[in-house]
């Protein structure tokens, strides 16, 4: 094979995103072996600064003429694009968030941030591999970073705690998940390549085999995983309460798009087949989901926890779109997952900014907020307003268009469902929002009482009002003004080839067995 077969089969590049973000990577590695602690004070500028030049080489690499590369190992078509960009920019504004948490935990800066580099690399080769062995290795370069993050306060108990509990039921799903994809290997006569295990499936004739079944269910269970959907969500109250709140912030929004969209291409991809089953499962999980994440966030007391589940239950949301498997289903995926991404950042940034303050995260100390900290309480307010699904925000208009896909698919009973525990989520989404705004000076909890003098001139604390400013900004324009997202969103999936044939098939065979439940 000639040096130019080889170039055109590797088409290096795809990856130029994930390359800046390697070099970046190495960047803040080398400038903090040279300089030291000294260099604290900006490194995380160099981050971002890298970051947000892999957002701009995606930008220039939409509707690529030859996505395809090495050797079919990684798709960086537009879908990809997408959510490689949500992941993206989960990173910079968790760096944003990071710094003066970090610094004021007396841990290494430098070092967090390449971990959480580390992360962002792994999710976005996930977003785009589309063979088995690179989706285990991005898959565990995401986990194994995670779990490091998750960890990182050290000299904390609840942070050893949470990362030992996430490390071990990680391992066991990591473990559940490869066996799934095992099977796949040996069903498909030896294929390692999403699409030639497909092709090889229907050649060996065994495309309704119970190997195949158990090989999907092993592999939703991995994925349910990482998306944490119930009953797979275990892990997720205790590392959200444990784990530093920037690396909670990442994971429930960049770990949770690097998942879905591994769900999207290896379901319809590989099991178009039995397609009916795994809508099937997915159907149980969202209903699990969405009922057991929103009616246990109503007993929480700590905002972390609440967060957590909150988690749980836009997890039950997303996957409407999934199970619907049509053009709108998908795009409403991707819609939702953008504007996630600055709602859910935008409340994480503001609970970062109250314990900084205060030293606690308990949902009764937020008590008479307004009248220390307007900027913060509007913040939370916003956020958590769009998390509820209340309009004119962002979160509104998102699940307007979940629930609108699934009721065009026929999920009658899923989007009911989806509406009625949207309700109960309004519900303890404006019991925080009540008790910030409504309670009398006298009322105010101790706490609040003795909050101390709001300045923004202390070292690190620039950065997370900014962060603080820009998702609040974005959380109120993408509801206002969400027609470019919704355009964004449907055209990634418009010009995904991968999908068209899926969509088509989805399009002529009604989905009997979402129906059913």
């Amino acid at each position: 094979m000639d040096f130019a077969n080889l170039a055109s089969q590797l088409n290096a590049g795809t990856i130029l995103p994930e390359g800046i973000v390697i070099v970046t990577l190495l960047g803040v590695l080398i400038v903090d072996l040279i300089l030291g602690r000294t260099s604290a004070r900006w490194i995380g500028y160099l981050a971002i600064a890298g970051l947000l030049a892999a957002i701009v080489a995606l930008c220039y690499q939409w509707d690529a003429i030859n996505p395809i590369s090495f050797s079919g190992g990684f798709t960086g078509d537009d879908l990809s694009i997408v959510f490689r960009g949500i992941i993206a920019l989960s990173a910079v504004v968790t760096i944003l968030m990071s710094i003066r948490y970090v610094e004021q935990s007396g841990t290494a800066l430098a070092e967090f941030i390449a971990i959480l580099l580390t992360a962002t690399l792994g999710g976005m080769f996930l977003s785009g591999a589309s063979e088995l062995v690179m989706i285990f290795i991005s898959l565990e370069t995401l986990s194994i970073s995670s779990y490091l993050l998750t960890g990182y306060t050290k000299r904390d108990p609840r942070s050893n705690e949470a990362a030992l509990k996430y490390l071990l039921i990680g391992a066991a799903s990591t473990a559940v998940f490869l066996y799934g994809v095992s099977l796949l290997y040996g069903l498909s006569g030896g294929q390692t390549e999403l699409s030639a295990i497909a092709n090889g499936i229907i050649t060996a004739k065994v495309s309704q085999s119970l190997g195949l079944v158990i090989s999907l269910v092993f592999i939703i269970a991995g994925i349910g995983f990482k998306i944490s959907a119930a009953p797979f969500h275990q892990w997720t109250p205790d590392v959200y309460e444990g784990a530093p709140t920037p690396v909670i912030a990442f994971l429930s929004v960049g770990s949770k798009a690097a998942g879905f969209a591994l769900a999207i291409r290896l379901l319809t991809t590989v099991f178009p087949m039995v397609a009916d089953e795994w809508r099937f499962v997915f159907t149980a999980l969202a209903i699990l989901s969405m009922i057991l994440g929103n009616v246990v966030a109503l007993a929480q007391t700590s905002m972390k926890r609440m967060l957590a589940y909150s988690s749980i239950a836009q997890a039950g949301f997303v996957m409407i779109g999934l199970i619907a498997g049509t053009e709108a289903g998908y795009a409403s995926m991707v819609f939702y997952l953008l504007v996630y991404l600055f709602m859910n950042l935008c409340g994480f940034t503001c609970v970062i900014l109250f314990s900084l303050r205060t030293g606690t995260d308990q949902i009764n100390e937020y008590s008479g907020l307004y009248q220390k900290d307007p900027l913060l309480t509007l913040g939370l307010s916003i956020a958590l307003l769009s998390l509820g699904g209340i309009p004119p925000l962002a979160g509104f208009f998102g699940k307007i268009y979940l629930f609108w896909a699934g009721w065009q698919a026929g999920l009658y009973g899923l989007v009911l469902l989806g509406l009625v525990t949207s309700v109960v989520s309004i519900y303890y989404y404006i019991r925080v929002v009540k008790m910030m705004v409504v309670k009398e000076p006298q009322e105010m909890s101790d706490v609040v009482k003795n909050y101390p003098e709001v300045r923004w001139d202390l070292p690190g604390l620039r950065p997370l009002q900014v962060g603080l400013v820009v998702s609040l900004i974005a959380t109120t324009i993408a509801g206002i003004l969400s027609n470019p997202l919704f355009t964004l969103a449907n055209n990634s999936i418009s010009h995904t080839q991968i999908l068209q044939a899926t969509i088509t098939k989805v399009s002529t065979v009604p989905l009997e067995e979402p129906e059913k439940l």
